[in-house]
């Protein structure tokens, strides 16, 4: 019974996105754009980056948005070859990009390897088709490292986890050096303040909630 009122709420879910992005295309624009001037007052040289993917970007912002020394929380494209890319290309697997988030942070307050911690607990790092309900390559897990101090931790942190008797699958999450991100839609960005019951049941709906309850126990 659990499995068809988890399947009606994210069919539900679904319908509600469809619904969001038929939105009024011009009030989206300028406010894309206002965002756009927001983050370009952020001095950039002043903190470091981390990208990773965690299937749907939407899940993958409050996460990190809520720890100290976190300046900002962007989602969009990554580890992919196609130049600007939609949120209709990637989503229909129709790219070699995944849905992913730019971290911007403080490495004064906080660790590379912090931030590598939260990211291990918010997704399935043993699915190789995708997270949870969303499947395809545009939904697999990685981290893009930036640097080779980066990638060291990453591959430290990820044989930290296989051998920590937390899963009996294999860890199949890509460490991948970084290429390019690309912005996505404004109203992706937040989603989860924006639209927070659809959120909600989206989290809930796809099965997320319910496996990082049972791995990590409830926050």
């Amino acid at each position: 019974m659990k499995k068809v009122i988890y399947v009606l709420l994210f069919l539900s879910s679904m319908a509600l996105t469809i619904w969001v992005m038929s939105g009024n295309n011009n009030a989206e624009s300028k406010a894309e754009t206002k965002e756009k001037e927001k983050m370009m007052t952020i001095d950039r040289d002043k903190y470091s980056v981390a990208t990773v993917a965690g299937g749907c970007f939407w899940c993958m912002e409050p996460p990190f948005e809520r720890l100290d020394g976190v300046v900002s929380v962007v989602s969009g494209y990554s580890g992919g070859t196609e130049v600007n890319p939609t949120y209709e290309q990637v989503a229909g697997g129709r790219t070699s990009h995944t849905e992913s988030v730019e971290i911007l942070f403080d490495p004064k307050v906080i660790s590379y390897d912090k931030i590598l911690e939260v990211f291990w607990m918010n997704i399935d790092p043993t699915q190789v088709d995708g997270q949870f309900a969303d499947r395809g390559k545009q939904y697999r897990t990685a981290i893009f490292y930036h640097n080779e101090e980066q990638k060291a931790q990453a591959e430290a942190s990820k044989k930290k986890l296989e051998e920590s008797g937390k899963f009996d699958k294999p860890v199949v999450t890509e460490i991948k050096a970084f290429t390019a991100f690309y912005r996505a839609e404004n109203y992706h960005q937040d989603y989860y303040l924006k639209n927070s019951m659809h959120y909600k049941m989206y989290r809930k709906g796809s099965g997320r909630e319910g496996y990082l309850e049972r791995t990590w126990g409830k926050k």
